[in-house]
């Protein structure tokens, strides 16, 4: 199987009578197809910035439907969006009870499985260690260096020019995981705990976004963000999980 990376050669192109079937595309940039009397069946797109955006199929935007869809399974996952102390509070209780099914029916001997190219429920658990800490001890509270040595940070990160001597080598064990991810939930939790609207409202440095960024998100923005990398990896891992049962 032939594997491109890191082309642009087929920008613009147009593919007529082609099969794709089988095909797998990851970290690409798909905007702006267009497709016409195409064969769409068993088509997978999962797609973490879909709801920044529109998905035509048939002439309908399906991003609302999806939105709403995942909102349905997902109980308390709109709350992502919250502007409020309380919402957020509630969205934070919600989507933390909901991990602790997964992490509670997970049997210990699928927590370091995974399907191909996806992470395992310790490695999930792992990054959102990361992202806690990027965006509450980093982004909210301005800690220089927040982030633990067990984090797992996204794929590629080396090529982009962090710093990966921060994170250890060898895998921990999975209960470390699990004691240094609920040290972090708690941090959350009593941040929201006293979190006021006025608070919501201050701006703060982008914690991913190096010196030339001027995106300059709010404490709020941070939450939400926090909020959304939980309640995405909650489906990824779910969806994967369900596979390998």
């Amino acid at each position: 199987m032939t594997t491109y990376s890191g082309t642009k050669e087929f920008e613009g192109a147009t593919f007529e009578r082609v099969s794709f079937q089988g095909a797998t595309m990851r970290f690409s940039d798909v905007s702006g197809v267009t497709m016409r009397s195409v064969d769409v069946g068993g088509l997978d797109i999962d797609s973490h910035d879909l709801f920044f955006g529109s998905l035509f199929v048939n002439g309908v935007d399906v991003v609302p439907l999806v939105d709403a869809e995942l909102n349905r399974l997902f109980p308390g996952r709109e709350l992502q969006k919250a502007q409020t102390p309380e919402g957020l509070r509630e969205g934070w209780v919600a989507v933390q009870a909901a991990w602790q099914v997964t992490v509670d029916d997970t049997p210990r001997e699928l927590v370091a499985a995974h399907v191909p190219d996806e992470w395992s429920l310790a490695q999930t658990l792992r990054h959102l260690i990361l992202a806690t800490d990027a965006w509450l001890r980093g982004g909210i509270l301005g800690i220089e260096q927040p982030l633990h040595e067990i984090g797992l940070i996204f794929t590629g990160a080396d090529r982009m020019g962090f710093d990966m001597s921060i994170f250890r080598v060898d895998d921990p064990g999975y209960d470390e995981v699990l004691a240094v991810r609920a040290q972090r939930q708690q941090l959350v939790t009593d941040f929201l705990a006293t979190v006021t609207p006025d608070q919501l409202a201050e701006e703060r440095r982008n914690p991913w976004g190096g010196g030339g960024d001027d995106w300059r998100p709010t404490v709020g923005d941070c939450l939400r963000v926090i909020l959304e990398e939980e309640w995405a990896h909650l489906r990824y891992i779910r969806r994967d999980l369900a596979l390998l049962r």
